[in-house]
């Protein structure tokens, strides 16, 4: 196992990298009561139950999605990089996708299936490098910063800290009532654990915020501690058979720009992960990421797979950075997270008892570590800071991810071209400049 891991050349050892692992699952866990939370639109009173995603098979297939996931990556491209269904991709599933356009969630896991083919295509022949460096480095971090404020804002919105208001459209809940102060605590506590440096404080911060619900008869009780495993039979499969029992759904141009922006999304905060996390380990090599490749078609079987059993896209952690700083260098540390999400399946009576109060603060500050590639922008350039700005705002505002990323896609070449730069304007981007005003013309 030495040998095959390159242990010795990464100057590494056993316990180093079980304790990596450990501390990625700590750090990531929480995806484990925010994925199911988030599919079956739990915080959403008064849909129909056909809208809903069932929570007990999304809970057991977002810890497989994220065991496989985890276990390729270590093993193929061994790195110590962790995977797991999204937080962003998962927001945009449900709340843009389900909840906006009223897509049934059966076909929106068709879509996330036919993403992952085509990532898996993209990455067998080399195609991803050409994509990869069409798209402005500008736009790339807009979108990340824009979805944080998106996840941000729909914490804010469960917690009951934000609510509709007829008059400005928004405004400031009832912050004395309990559950929403045991929010307001969780949120204290885990800015609290993440300023020191706590690895894994954002699942801490939701444990210890839901004990304290708990004692305060804001959380319900666990029945039981361990279970048998939630059954997967209501969501398994249901991507590939939606292809034959629903093919007039498939195949549009609604779910053509759903599929992009699943693509879209994962494709950069894959690479993006990829390269910080290798910079971190001291992986990377003449500023190139050795076995990337591996790497993304890993990523890529993951999101089929966790299509097939049932949740949005999985894709690699950036939470893999905390792994890394506790010592992790090969990919027997993605083992052992993977492993650990194997035996999470165990404790869904526990995990499954959260409500949306105590993983609101989780959401808020996964807001937070996203919207950091603001810094990123030069926004000292108007003909950037155009596009890059409505990408970022549209997403919350509009509250859809692909309604932003259409946004910004648009007004980015019109800027170019106004400022003189037309020529720096990638052939690509004025295709996907084409499909978004399609997109408003036909969808919006």
């Amino acid at each position: 196992m030495k040998k095959f891991f390159r242990m010795n050349e990464l100057e590494t050892t056993y316990q180093r990298e079980i304790i990596g692992g450990l501390t990625t699952f700590l750090s990531m866990a929480y995806i484990l009561v925010l994925n199911p939370l988030t599919l079956s639109l739990q915080t959403v009173p008064d849909l129909p139950e056909a809208m809903r995603m069932d929570y007990g098979a999304v809970f057991t297939a977002t810890a497989l999605a994220a065991a496989i996931g985890s276990i390729l990556m270590g093993l193929m491209a061994k790195y110590p990089i962790a995977l797991a269904p999204g937080m962003g991709l998962n927001a945009f599933f449900a709340y843009t996708v389900v909840l906006t356009y009223g897509v049934p969630w059966q076909t929106a896991l068709t879509g996330v299936l036919f993403s992952g083919i085509i990532f898996i295509i993209l990455t067998l022949t080399g195609l991803r490098e050409t994509i990869i460096n069409s798209i402005p480095a500008e736009l790339k971090y807009a979108v990340g910063a824009g979805i944080g404020l998106f996840i941000a804002f729909v914490g804010f919105q469960n917690a009951g800290i934000i609510v509709n208001d007829d008059a400005v459209l928004v405004a400031l809940g009832n912050v004395t009532s309990g559950p929403v102060l045991l929010t307001v605590f969780g949120l204290v506590l885990t800015v609290v654990l993440m300023a020191k440096g706590v690895h894994g404080g954002i699942f801490y911060g939701m444990l210890i915020t839901a004990v304290v619900g708990m004692f305060f008869n804001l959380v319900e009780l666990p029945k039981q501690i361990v279970s048998s495993v939630p059954s997967m039979a209501p969501t398994f499969g249901v991507a590939i058979e939606n292809i034959f029992q629903t093919p007039g759904e498939i195949f549009t141009i609604q779910m053509l720009v759903i599929v992009l922006t699943f693509l879209f999304v994962d494709f950069f905060d894959t690479a993006g992960t990829l390269v910080a996390v290798a910079n971190q380990a001291g992986l990377m090599k003449d500023n190139k990421l050795p076995r990337a490749e591996k790497a993304l078609f890993a990523d890529s079987c993951a999101t089929v797979a966790g299509a097939i059993f049932g949740t949005s896209t999985t894709t690699s952690y950036i939470e893999s950075s905390a792994g890394v700083a506790a010592g992790a260098r090969t990919g027997l540390a993605a083992v052992v997270t993977g492993i650990l999400f194997l035996l999470s399946l165990f404790f869904f009576p526990v995990l499954s008892v959260i409500t949306s109060n105590v993983t609101a603060p989780a959401m808020i500050i996964v807001g937070v570590l996203m919207a950091s590639s603001l810094g990123k922008i030069d926004w000292a350039k108007f003909e950037v800071a155009v596009p890059a700005f409505l990408t970022v705002i549209a997403m919350p505002l509009s509250y859809s991810i692909a309604t932003g990323i259409a946004t910004g896609f648009i007004f980015y070449p019109i800027t170019m071209i106004l400022k003189g730069r037309s020529k720096e304007v990638h052939p690509i981007m004025y295709f996907l400049f084409i499909v978004f005003v399609l997109y408003f013309i036909f969808i919006k």
